[in-house]
Formats: C-alpha cells, sequence, structure tokens
C-alpha cells in the first residue's frame, strides 16, 4: 500500500500517510465544519421542541436540507483535495512503469471530463430550482441546488491542479488525445449505438464501469461516467436529469444520519470509550480457552452498536487485544483473520451505516432492519465463536488468571456509561421514538458529555479537525451514492429490470434459486465495490423481484448485507481484508490463507439465515 493509498469501507475510511489538505481549502473546510456543527444543533433543537416542549418545528428538515447538500459537496471537494476518494488500485500495481505516468494522468483527465459535462447541466438545474420554494422556509430551492455547480467547479480545479502537479505535459496531452479520440468515435457511431437496445448496458453500465475501475479512477467517477456515456451516445434524455437524480441519491433527508454516525465513531475513538467495553470483555472471558478470540468477537459486537463504523471498530479493538493474543499463541495470520471476519459479523448491528443507507434505496423501515440487525450479527457470532474456540486447541493459558471481583467490578464500572450507547440507538430507533438520524444527534450529544466528564473530554482543536475528516468521509460517501443512484435510475429506465424480473421468475425453485442468485451476485459485487455503491446500485432493482417471489424485504436485507461483507473480506480483491492487515501490521500474503475457514464459517452462517427467515423476522 503506497503512502497515500486510501481504502474505505462501507463508507469508514483508513489512510497512511494521507495530505491534511492544501491550505488554500482552510475556508472550505471551516465551512464544511460549520455546516455539520448546525446540522446537528438543528437535529437536537427539533428532537428537544418535539419531545421536550411538545411544540414541533415545522422548518428543522428544510433548513437540515439545504445545510445537507452543501455539507456533501463541500465534503466531496475536500476529499479529492486529501485523495480521499474510493478507487481499486489492484490493477494499476500490474501496468509497466513506463505506462504508469499515462494512466494516472487518464484518469484525472476522465474525471475532470465528467465534472466539465456536468457542470452546464447543473446550472440548468439550478435555474430550473429558482421556480420552486420550499414549503416551510418559503425560499427557492436554488439556494439549496446553487451547491451542486458550486462543489463541481471546486472539484473540477482541485483535479485539474492534481492533474498538473503529478504529471508531465506529454502525459497530459496524451491522456487527453485518448479520451477525445474515443468521445469523438463514439459519437460518430450514436445512431448505431441507439439501435443496440440492452446491448449498450453491457457495453456502458457494465464494461466502461469497469474499465474506469480497472485504471484507477475513484468509484465515484466510474458510475458517473458510466452513467453519463450511456446517457449522452445512446439516448436523447437531456443532461439535467441525472443532476436531478444525483441529488436525490446524495441528499435524502435520512443520510443525514451517516456524517453524524462517522463523527460518534470518532468521538467514541478520542475519548476511549470504546476501549472501556473491550476491557470490560477482557476481565469477563480473557481467563478461559478460546477468551481473547472471544473478548476480540464480542468487543467487535458491542463497539460496531456504538460506532457503526468498521475501521474505527477494528482499530480500537486490535491494539487492545493483539498482544495478549500473541502471549498466548495465536498466531498473528489467524488474528486477523479473526479481526476482518469480527468486523463483517458485526456490521448488521445499530447504527449500521449500511443499513442506513439500505434501508434509503430500497425503502426498508430503517427501525425494522436496525432490530433484524441485532439477531442476524448473533447467528454470525455464533459461527465464529464455535470456530475460535475449536481452533484455541493448542492455545497456551499460563499466566491467564481470572480478573478478581474488585478489577471486574472497576471496568464494569468505567465501561457502564459506554456500554449503554448501542441500548439506547436500539431502543429509540426499534421502538419508533425518534428517527435514526434523530438518534445520530442524541448517541453524538450523550458520547460528547459524557467524554468530557468521565472519560477526560477532548480538546477543540481535535474536534475541529475530526469534523473535517468527517466532511471529507462524508462527501466520499454521498457523492457515490448521487452517481450510482444515476447510474440505477439510467439502467431501470431501460426496462431491463422488468425483463430481468421475467426471467428470475421463469427459473426453477422460485424464492430459493433467487435466494442464490442473490448471495453470489452480492458476495462478487462486495468484492469489487464495496458494499454502499453496490446496495445504492442494484437495490431498487433486487429487492422488487425479491418481493415478487415472496421475500420479505427485512430478510432479504440482512443476507444482502451479510453477503457483501463476506466479499469485502475475501481476498485478493476484498479492501476490508487489505484494512484489517494494515491495522495489524501483518502482511497479507500472510493472512490470506488463514481466513479462508473464518470466511467458511460465515458462509455457513449466511445460508442459515438465507433459509430460515424466521432468524431475520422473529423480533419484528
Amino acid at each position: 500500500m503506497t503512502t497515500n493509498e486510501v481504502l474505505v469501507l462501507d463508507g469508514e475510511l483508513l489512510h497512511e500517510g494521507a495530505s491534511s489538505g492544501s491550505p488554500l481549502m482552510r475556508p472550505v473546510e471551516f465551512v464544511a465544519a460549520i455546516l455539520l456543527v448546525v446540522m446537528i444543533g438543528l437535529l437536537l433543537l427539533g428532537v428537544t421542541s418535539r419531545y421536550a416542549l411538545h411544540l414541533p418545528i415545522v422548518w428543522i428538515d428544510e433548513a437540515a436540507s439545504f445545510c445537507f447538500l452543501w455539507f456533501a459537496m463541500l465534503g466531496s471537494a475536500i476529499a479529492i483535495d486529501r485523495n480521499e476518494h474510493l478507487r481499486l488500485t489492484l490493477f494499476l500495481r500490474m501496468v509497466p512503469d513506463r505506462l504508469t505516468g499515462y494512466v494516472t494522468a487518464l484518469a484525472l483527465v476522465l474525471v475532470a471530463t465528467f465534472l466539465g459535462a456536468m457542470l452546464m447541466p447543473s446550472l440548468d438545474y439550478v435555474m430550473e430550482e429558482w421556480a420552486v420554494t420550499s414549503a416551510a422556509l418559503n425560499l427557492p430551492m436554488s439556494f439549496r441546488a446553487s451547491a451542486l455547480p458550486f462543489g463541481i467547479v471546486l472539484m473540477l480545479v482541485l483535479v485539474i491542479a492534481n492533474l498538473f502537479r503529478t504529471s508531465s505535459l506529454n502525459q497530459i496531452v496524451q491522456a487527453v488525445l485518448t479520451v477525445a479520440v474515443v468521445g469523438s468515435a463514439l459519437w460518430l457511431l450514436s445512431p448505431v449505438l441507439e439501435q443496440l437496445g440492452n446491448i449498450n448496458i453491457a457495453i456502458f453500465l457494465c464494461g466502461f464501469a469497469a474499465l474506469f475501475l480497472v485504471l484507477g479512477v475513484p468509484i465515484t467517477f466510474c458510475f458517473g461516467l458510466a452513467a453519463l456515456s450511456f446517457l449522452v451516445f445512446t439516448t436523447w434524455v437531456p443532461l439535467i436529469v441525472m443532476v436531478g437524480r444525483v441529488d436525490e441519491g446524495m441528499s435524502g433527508i435520512i443520510l443525514l444520519s451517516v456524517p453524524i454516525f462517522v463523527l460518534l465513531g470518532c468521538v467514541l475513538d478520542a475519548t476511549g470509550m470504546g476501549k472501556a467495553i473491550v476491557d470490560l470483555l477482557s476481565t469477563m472471558f480473557g481467563h478461559v480457552r478460546a477468551g481473547m478470540s472471544w473478548v476480540l468477537l464480542g468487543s467487535l459486537f458491542l463497539v460496531s452498536g456504538i460506532s457503526g463504523s468498521k475501521v474505527s471498530d477494528m482499530a480500537t479493538v486490535a491494539p487492545a487485544l493483539f498482544p495478549e493474543m500473541k502471549r498466548r499463541g495465536h498466531k498473528p495470520k489467524e488474528m486477523i483473520a479473526l479481526l476482518a471476519t469480527g468486523a463483517a459479523m458485526a456490521d448488521t448491528v445499530p447504527p449500521s451505516i449500511v443499513l442506513i443507507v439500505l434501508g434509503s434505496a430500497a425503502g426498508v423501515s430503517i427501525a425494522a432492519l436496525f432490530t433484524s440487525g441485532f439477531a442476524i450479527a448473533m447467528v454470525l457470532l455464533l459461527a465464529l465463536a464455535i470456530l475460535a474456540w475449536v481452533k484455541a486447541r493448542h492455545e497456551n493459558m499460563d499466566g491467564a488468571m481470572k480478573a478478581s471481583w474488585p478489577m471486574a467490578g472497576k471496568a464494569a464500572l468505567v465501561a457502564a456509561p459506554a456500554l449503554v450507547l448501542p441500548f439506547l440507538i436500539r431502543s429509540l430507533v426499534g421502538g419508533g421514538v425518534a428517527t435514526a438520524t434523530e438518534v445520530s444527534t442524541i448517541a453524538v450529544l450523550y458520547a460528547m458529555v459524557i467524554g468530557a466528564v468521565l472519560y477526560g473530554g477532548i480538546s477543540l482543536k481535535t474536534l475541529y479537525r475530526m469534523l473535517v475528516e468527517t466532511a471529507a468521509l462524508s462527501g466520499s460517501i454521498l457523492i457515490i451514492l448521487g452517481t450510482a443512484s444515476a447510474m440505477a435510475w439510467s439502467l431501470t429506465q431501460t426496462g431491463f429490470a422488468f425483463q430481468l424480473s421475467t426471467m428470475i421468475a421463469g427459473l426453477p425453485g422460485g424464492w430459493v434459486t433467487y435466494m442464490i442468485v442473490s448471495i453470489l451476485i452480492f458476495m462478487l459485487l462486495g468484492c469489487v465495490l464495496e458494499g454502499l455503491p453496490a446496495i445504492v446500485l442494484l437495490a431498487p432493482i433486487m429487492f422488487p423481484i425479491a418481493k415478487a417471489v415472496g421475500i420479505n424485504d427485512v430478510h432479504y436485507a440482512m443476507v444482502v448485507v451479510v453477503a457483501m461483507n463476506i466479499g469485502l473480506m475475501a481476498p485478493p480483491i476484498g479492501i476490508g481484508f487489505y484494512i484489517a492487515c494494515k491495522i495489524g501490521n501483518v502482511s497479507p500474503d500472510e493472512a490470506m490463507g488463514a481466513i479462508w475457514p473464518y470466511l467458511a464459517a460465515m458462509v455457513i452462517g449466511l445460508l442459515v439465515i438465507a433459509f430460515v427467515p424466521a432468524l431475520s423476522t422473529i423480533l419484528l
């Protein structure tokens, strides 16, 4: 992994040696941080007014929505400045050295081409929105929509600056000529392409997207370029429609909880609340055979229920447990395998960012997903715990002592405030007391107050840094959702979804066959695309078909999420596997052979979940 290579997992970021951003972006970072604080303040005001004063404030959601789109676009620009957009670099390492510069320049020129092509349609979109006024604030929606062209211009300037900073003039000219020649050829062939029908899906929405991914274009722009080229060269659909789909995909009100839960994970890391839970579990199970493995799994389960961030979970748990596990004879590669699959296991524990996005994209109740997610994670936890117990038969237990009651009591006392959070989140959302967005703000406020009072607090400098990091990460997530939504819309407008539904309905085996096909598709996409874009891309197609063949939405959602997470951790492509290796400081080549038994345990758990629907619906 290079020093500025970035891996994103379900919206969580792990970057090593990434730039802190250019000085010219400091005002943008400050505005993004302020917008995040304002959104949290508005949501807290709305919750307090409704429940404490019994006085709903009707304009809160509109004001938060205005801020949210600006926050998302500024955050995406910050992510470009910091080189923190998700891209696949596996194939770039295979490119001969003499071509590396050209390929890098080509990727940047492609990104600039997409942004340049979207600029005028985004300005047209702003003009169209001027005639629409918000219901409560009575403001033209253009004030909100202006974030799109502003963010596009800012990103375009940053991409061009990066292009001239990292590539030679000769490489830039070659890349520009390549894009110009291919684009001109496709334009001349457009009358022919229009006659090809659904073959264009394979050419543009599949083939082009895959090609851009191989070239190292960030996934956001892979989806955007694929949808753009499909609409420009094979249809007469105006690009302003695509801008509208991007807007709708990245700024749904339920997605407001994404940056706030990301911030919550940062707060937990900074205050040490997550480590307090790990220490408590160590005192409870650390003295028994396989105890440290169980502590690791249990810690991931509980900490995930607080932060919703797999990277945050792994970074909290691994440093606290790995030294003792090594002392007891656990091999580093086995520890990495357990860490990676344990993080995948815990992804359905609320507040899961994946579940929030899935609920938004597929129209499934977030409360129902959060309630079901606990039961599903327990099934996978049991499968991994049994395997860990079997593998621990040769564990060295010398020196392992049961914690004294006073020590256990002290650990429980320290961890108790942190342990309240996952149950608070689940009970408020599952009980219908508050939405996931509102609960996210309550959780952040709780963590900030408890962290300040009991865990040492957070300095203003650290808090500001966390706000900016949250903006960059959230922007890179949200714009992926926007361009993936545009690509998904392009796909559905072809009628392909209806044809696919008809074809699947004719397969023998009914819902069982469809479930098997779905597992294979989402495991494959989990390897290549990462969870969030795969969900937004396929949810509008796959979920209606699942309902048509008689599969419960929540049950299907659980299967989809688990299948994607297995793919995410599966070498040699799965991004999550490499993140776990980096956190544990273990070579991927060394850990690759050890992870397969754990993935097999996850697959067994997945099959049980898939073919015993009651596990997903029993708590609903």
